[in-house]
């Protein structure tokens, strides 16, 4: 691996904890130096989604190809759909190589095998302030079947039993003071990092 001179940060939560609407706003508040990586995805872009800001959207022919390759960080199926996702080395290293802190807002899953390959990653597991809190959020998208939803809701019960393996745990039941914390947690890092 070559010399990389920036960080991998890893940002997690269930499905509809509000990830997005978090981390947008952290990108234009934290000092840090971040820059978001986009992920690769298998699945049909939704109407307000464009194509490498969104996703890469692929294939499933094209990922299959790059997977066996070698050319993702992580990848795995999502949600008990056909679809994949996954990070892209080529999305990774040049950030990396550049100095910045390249955020990683993906899945679990995808999360525990970025931290066995970057072990000094900043990781985040973002939670929702109840069960309650998740499920109206994501019965408010209205964009799935009652199976569906419940499948989602039973996967976030397993994906924040190993939320004590991220080194941070924000809870986002207001979304400034989530925003707040999560700046604070990077800010304090950038600011040690610069130390070092």
């Amino acid at each position: 691996m070559p010399d990389l001179k920036g960080k991998v940060v890893v940002v997690s939560g269930p499905s509809g904890v509000g990830k997005t609407s978090v981390m947008r706003r952290v990108y234009r508040q934290c000092r840090a130096p971040l820059k978001r990586s986009v992920s690769a995805t298998t699945r049909p872009p939704r109407p307000d989604e464009v194509d490498g800001k969104d996703y890469h959207f692929i294939t499933d022919e094209e990922f299959q190809l790059r997977r066996r390759r070698g050319e993702f960080v992580e990848c795995c199926q999502v949600f008990g759909y056909d679809y994949w996702y996954g990070t892209l080395w080529s999305e990774l290293t040049p950030g990396l190589g550049a100095g910045k802190w390249m955020v990683l807002e993906i899945d679990v899953g995808g999360a525990l095998n970025v931290m066995r390959q970057f072990p000094d990653a900043i990781t985040i597991f973002l939670r929702p302030g109840s069960r309650d809190q998740l499920q109206r959020r994501l019965r408010a998208r209205a964009t799935e079947s009652e199976e569906a939803l419940q499948r989602r809701l039973a996967r976030a019960e397993s994906e924040m039993a190993v939320a004590d393996r991220y080194k941070h745990q924000v809870i986002n039941d207001r979304l400034d003071r989530a925003v707040g914390d999560i700046c604070e947690i990077l800010t304090q890092e950038w600011e040690k990092s610069r130390d070092d």
